[in-house]
């Protein structure tokens, strides 16, 4: 499996594309920018499969109904924030001038617990890890050695927790708990800016 990093929007958000060599892929928090999604979908010859959200920031979903009708795939987000995705107060987008309110159509599956999941060729668990936001999750893709961490944890940083249901006690503790327990040679995908590693941040995260 490989992956590539798109970062998109006002806010230079990270949405992922994983693919496999049969040509599927996965597109996960495509917060802006469907075009330069779809270009590189184009140039690869993928087929995606579904759309993966790591939480309901406005930043994370503003393309999602574009790309999910365009290639007629389902869109996947944890029960605790189903409402998010068409509410601009809680997902975000409200508290932006320069942003229109965003407002999507619900998911078509809802992820309700810890659990392994296949969708058409791949396979990874989905790992509850609330704080920056109550249904944040991360997807960890064991065999490929990597986990997309959404905002839970960044290179040299966390998530923030004074946005809607964010708390910092519960952030620490899905990193300890849920993340540090990983091989530390595990990639970390984050949400924001540049790629890290579990073994990185557990030596030198200021945060812990």
């Amino acid at each position: 499996m490989d992956w590539i990093r798109l970062p998109v929007g006002l806010l230079q958000t990270n949405a992922y594309v994983v693919y496999n060599k049969k040509g599927r892929c996965l597109i996960v928090d495509p917060g802006d920018e469907e075009k330069k999604i779809h270009q590189f979908v184009q140039k690869k010859k993928l087929k995606p499969q579904a759309v993966l959200l790591t939480h309901a920031h406005f930043d994370h979903i503003g393309a999602v109904d574009i790309l999910r009708e365009q290639y007629s795939i389902p869109a996947y987000i944890h029960q605790k924030e189903k409402k998010w995705l068409s509410n601009p107060l809680l997902n975000g987008s409200e508290k932006y001038e320069d942003v229109e309110p965003v407002v999507i159509k619900g998911a078509d599956h809802l992820f309700s617990k810890e659990e392994k999941t296949a969708i058409d060729g791949f396979t990874f668990h989905v790992l509850e890890t609330p704080g920056h936001s109550p249904g944040s999750v991360s997807f960890y893709f064991k065999e490929s050695g990597l986990v997309i961490a959404g905002d839970t944890l960044f290179k040299g940083g966390i998530g923030r927790t004074d946005l809607k249901g964010g708390q910092e006690k519960e952030l620490l503790k899905s990193i300890r708990d849920k993340l540090f327990s990983l091989p530390e040679d595990t990639y970390v995908l984050p949400g924001h800016d540049q790629v890290t590693t579990i073994g990185q941040e557990i030596k030198h995260n200021p945060f812990f």
